[in-house]
């Protein structure tokens, strides 16, 4: 109950009447943080290089639209006024006034009041006002005015205290603080008669309009001379006025007037409709002092603010509707009344009329769509639809969603996308008679016809379908058309009407339906015309609005050729509602949703984008000229200056080194880094949506790196060659120690080869003696078998002896035979002796293994042992060993068991193996 209380309290609150604000210009508000300044400005306007100039207390500041600069005077006083003639931008301060011309991408200051005596010391002037009169300057202060012919200064001392002088026609007007208004002559003043009125009160502003003189003081308002007098201004703003203070006040084109105020911002007059906007702190201008009025070449408006500076585009074909405190929310729909406004935001349904707007009533919460249809107004809401007629609202329907609302192309009838499927309105006059399309309850975010019996339907999320009917709107076929079509990426489907043709946009993409194939293809016109559109909204037959890569452009369409005219980005950047964008057409002008109020659009509007920019180039804060050399790795910033500021600054785009993709240059500045070295070119575009236009180029060149410098060559070619230089004396050292070593090495080869020479020599000496020996041994073998063949001559000689026994019976002949043979054999036992030792030598390693291995054996057992390792028989051994055959075997028997050998092993063969 409590929350309901609260609800009801919190509407009725809304429902009061609050405070809003008309259409008014766009605005720019610059802060000190722009242009890292000062607070007050005190003076403004544009230089003949279209740059704006500001008298901002310490600095004079410079905006070209891309980069803000501030000078300060030598002697670092406060600027007062600026007044600029040519390329000379005169200033004048405390005790002090000259000129500022630009030399070089910077502002240069000379003093004209140098060295000359014009300030008495106990004075404390201020330079407040500069102009022309009568072919000089003159430079005015709060007590004295000095005019400078070119060579000379004439000083003009006032006999009282004087706010500002003003050049009316041929006369120059003096305004005291409170003595009234003079008229100068020369060096005379004189007070016109019936101006007394002025005195006690200060002149701010003396303007003519019309052949009307208007005197604009700072407490008492406007005052008109008529007939030798004065009257005030008979206008309703003038009471404003005089509330407020008037600190400067211009006439301007179109029969307007322009007031700065005290402490109300700024006042914008139509003389034509006799109507004023206000701007001030409570709509869009951040402060509320207006210190000076200045205009650029467009003719739009500058305000130097107590704090800050604002750029106020009164000649902009764009107008805005702000709403400042939130209770509007986002606008997702508007329409124009005979009284004001129809607001549907995401708080409920507004009505705007005469300055304020409240919000009607049971309509909080979303509201998505005005459709106004004659004198009717269908709001389609989250809670269904509405009637707006006659300031009186009912409602239709509970059918929740009322997306949009379309004309059908073949007759009166009215189809609405809803939450939940489609709605079809047949007689305007009896909305309340609607019916559903069937079998199509799913949320749908456009619809079409222009085929009788047959609609088209944008799902919200994805999937386009043609929906066929009878005439009773029973649904006889619903075909997903993208599904057909092989469309793979059809989510957020956009129905376009244009002219007798729908047209549909699906990813980028333009198609049309072929009713032959049953199947969507591409239309070529479009598709050719308009690349990346990712929205589009119809304004009427001819008009219409995209989307291209964020930025809005309004098409003009003639025959099969479209005009492309670019609406700002700065206008609408980050306030489009996605998916949401909505036209409303109000006679010769067009309004469009924001998320925090709308924007309205001249229809005719054509913006003819300046071709004619400048380039400039900085390097290390130095100003380039075009084909100039930069030093390699360093930044170059190059600003590209169109010198608008309004609705027709272009849209730029840059290439560089003829490269494929068109840049979008951000804030009117192109950066770049890391460069090669070489010759470089960056071409600047203007795009209008359709066509890249070339408006300008730059030309420059990047040094080689300082490590391929001249002199850095120079040096690494004599590192080169101290290297090569140390490196021949190193490979020279090293040869040198080369041959030393080769040297040492051969010696010790040498030594190595007398010592190998030497082993050699020895042991071919020992291989001699070897031989010597091998040699004596075969002497000693032959000795051996000398003797062994000596020995068996004995035998046989016995063998003959004892022949001679058994055949000679004759004793003496026996005798003497005997004697004979034996004689013939006769053993020298020094011939034995020289036997055995021979015998010993040539056997003995065998005679020593055969010892060691069986030390139980008989000298005469290795005596038996030598003869049968040198294959004697047992015949041949028993006289060598003086015993008889048998007397050997026996012997052979024994020595057989010490050498433990079985009778199956050979006992020559074992002894070989010794």
């Amino acid at each position: 109950m409590k929350s309901k209380l609260f609800k009801l309290f919190f509407f009725f609150f809304i429902a009061l009447q609050i405070q809003a604000q008309e259409l008014l210009p766009f605005v720019e508000n610059y802060n000190k943080s722009d242009y890292q300044g000062d607070n007050q400005i005190w003076n403004v306007a544009q230089g003949n290089d279209k740059a704006m100039y500001f008298a901002n207390n310490h600095y004079l500041l410079r905006y070209d639209g891309v980069v803000w600069e501030k000078y300060s005077l030598p002697n670092k006083t406060i600027i007062r006024s600026i007044l600029i003639e040519g390329d000379r931008i005169y200033s004048g301060s405390y005790k002090e006034f000259g000129y500022w011309f630009r030399e070089k991408g910077k502002m240069k200051y000379v003093s004209i009041t140098r060295n000359l005596r014009l300030f008495d010391e106990k004075d404390n002037e201020e330079i407040w006002k500069i102009f022309r009169f009568n072919g000089s300057l003159y430079f005015q202060s709060f007590n004295d005015v000095f005019i400078y012919d070119g060579k000379h200064i004439k000083k003009i001392k006032f006999p009282f205290l004087i706010s500002y002088c003003f050049v009316v026609d041929s006369s120059l007007y003096v305004a005291s603080v409170n003595k009234g208004l003079f008229r100068m002559n020369g060096s005379k003043i004189s007070n016109p008669k019936g101006w007394d009125i002025l005195k006690n009160t200060v002149v701010h502003a003396i303007e003519k309009y019309k052949g009307k003189t208007y005197i604009f003081t700072q407490k008492k308002g406007v005052f008109i001379a008529e007939n030798g007098g004065l009257i005030p201004w008979k206008n309703p703003l003038n009471e404003t006025l005089k509330a407020n203070g008037i600190n400067v006040a211009k006439f301007i084109k179109n029969n307007k007037l322009v007031v700065g105020t005290g402490n109300k911002g700024v006042y914008i007059y139509d003389f034509n409709n006799q109507t004023y906007k206000n701007i001030d702190r409570n709509n869009v201008l951040m402060n509320n002092s207006v210190l000076c009025i200045g205009f650029d070449k467009e003719e739009d408006l500058w305000l130097g603010l107590d704090n800050g500076i604002a750029h106020v585009e009164i000649n902009s074909p764009i107008s805005f509707f702000y709403d400042n405190s939130g209770i509007l929310g986002s606008v997702y729909s508007v329409a124009t009344t005979n009284k004001g406004y129809l607001i549907a935001s995401n708080h409920g349904i507004f009505e705007f009329n005469s300055g304020n707007f409240k919000m009607l009533s049971n309509t909080q919460g979303q509201g998505w769509n005005i459709t106004k249809i004659g004198n009717k107004y269908i709001i389609g809401h989250n809670d269904g639809t509405f009637c707006y007629e006659n300031g009186v609202l009912s409602k239709i329907n509970n059918i929740s969603g009322g997306w949009n609302l379309s004309k059908s192309m073949i007759n009166d009838t009215y189809f609405q996308s809803t939450y939940s499927g489609i709605l079809v309105y047949d007689d305007v006059s009896q909305l309340t008679a609607n019916k559903m399309i069937n079998d199509l309850s799913k949320p749908i975010k456009y619809v079409a016809q222009n085929k009788k019996n047959e609609i088209w339907a944008a799902d919200n999320y994805r999937g386009l379908y043609r929906v066929q009917f009878d005439d009773h709107y029973k649904t006889k076929k619903i075909e997903n058309i993208t599904q057909q079509s092989k469309i793979k990426n059809d989510f957020g489907v956009k129905i376009f009407e244009f002219r007798d043709e729908i047209l549909f946009l699906i990813n980028n993409v333009w198609y049309t339906f072929n009713a032959i194939s049953n199947k969507l293809e591409e239309n070529e016109l479009f598709n050719t015309n308009f690349k990346n559109i990712s929205d589009v909204v119809a304004i009427d037959q001819d008009h219409f609005i995209v989307l291209q890569e964020g930025i809005l452009y309004h098409i003009y369409a003639h025959d099969n050729k479209f005009v492309w005219n670019i609406i700002q980005e700065k206008y609408y950047k980050g306030k489009l509602i996605n998916e949401n964008l909505r036209i409303f057409r109000s006679q010769n002008h067009y309004l469009m949703n924001l998320d925090d109020g709308f924007i309205s659009l001249q229809l005719e509007y054509q913006n003819k984008q300046n071709k004619g920019v400048r380039v400039e180039a900085h390097n290390n804060d130095e100003l380039l000229a075009n084909d100039e050399k930069i030093k390699h790795n360093t930044e170059l910033r190059i600003n590209v200056i169109s010198g608008i500021y309004g609705a027709s600054k272009p849209n730029l785009f840059y290439q560089i080194n003829k490269g494929k993709n068109y840049i979008p240059i951000s804030n009117g500045a192109i950066v770049l880094n890391n460069l090669s070295s070489g010759s470089h070119s960056v071409v600047i575009f203007k795009h209008d949506g359709a066509n890249y236009d070339k408006v300008s180029s730059f030309d420059f060149r990047v040094a080689q790196p300082w490590y391929f410098s001249f002199w850095m060559i120079l040096l690494y070619l004599l590192i080169i060659g101290a290297v090569l230089f140390f490196y021949y004396k190193w490979n020279k050292l090293r040869y040198i120690q080369k041959l030393k070593l080769q040297a040492e090495e051969l010696k010790h080869q040498r030594e190595i080869l007398e010592m190998e020479l030497k082993a050699e020599n020895e042991l071919n000496v020992q291989e001699y003696e070897k031989h010597i020996l091998e040699l004596e041994l075969q002497t000693k073998s032959s000795e051996v078998a000398g003797k062994s063949l000596s020995i068996a001559k004995q035998s046989e000689m016995i063998d003959n002896i004892q022949n001679i026994l058994n055949s000679e019976k004759d004793f003496n002949k026996l005798k003497s035979e005997i004697r004979k043979a034996i004689k013939i054999n006769e053993v020298n036992k020094h011939e034995w002796e020289i036997f055995e030792t021979n015998l010993n030598q040539i056997h003995n390693e065998f005679i020593i293994n055969l010892s060691k291995k069986f030390p139980n054996l008989t000298p005469k057992d290795i005596k038996l042992c030598v003869y049968l390792k040198m294959n004697l028989s047992s015949k041949e051994i028993a006289p060598m060993m003086n015993i008889s055959f048998r007397g050997v075997e026996l012997h052979r028997y024994r020595l057989r068991k010490k050498l433990n050998l079985t009778q199956d092993e050979n006992l020559s063969k074992f002894l070989l193996t010794v």
